[in-house]
């Protein structure tokens, strides 16, 4: 290479041995890639291994980097561990379940809803509404003979008040 620099470009030279810049400057500068492909990797499942796969790649690339002072990047930890199943398994998350019912009465309507007259036939039934992270009830008295709400109650309890 130093004998042809001389007389031609650098940029002529390297695509003519389809080399890239990059490279041969690396090459030129004395750097030399210490750390392999299968290196990173068997280092990632050491480490999944280790932690019995409960770590995700975010976990991982920071262990590497404290334990080993190995710079890699993310997107390649994530690479690797998608590629052979390593990924962390995570839980799902329980949302519990809010206001269960106090008592539970039998169906004495078996759908007739049909009525004659005004205030024969009530039936209520109870809404969440939700406020940000407040939580309301508003529990309605509806007449069956018209469908017209009767009463109706908001409370931030679900208690046998509200009914």
């Amino acid at each position: 290479m130093e004998e042809y620099k001389a007389d031609y470009p650098i940029a002529m030279i390297l695509d003519c041995f389809d080399v890239s810049k990059s490279t041969y400057y690396r090459w030129k500068s004395g750097q030399r890639k210490v750390k392999t492909i299968d290196d990173i990797t068997e280092k990632i499942v050491t480490n999944a291994l280790k932690n019995g796969y409960i770590y995700g790649y975010r976990t991982i690339t920071q262990l590497l980097k404290s334990r080993y002072g190995l710079t890699v990047n993310h997107k390649k930890v994530y690479r690797v561990m998608k590629q052979n199943s390593w990924l962390c398994r995570m839980k799902t998350k329980k949302v519990p379940k809010l206001g269960k019912p106090y008592y539970i009465t039998e169906n004495k309507f078996n759908r007739e809803s049909q009525t004659n007259r005004p205030l024969q036939r009530l039936v209520t039934d109870i809404t969440y509404l939700y406020f940000g992270k407040c939580k309301l009830y508003l529990s309605s008295i509806m007449d069956l003979y018209n469908r017209e709400i009767v009463d109706y109650t908001i409370s931030d309890t679900q208690t046998q008040m509200l009914y």
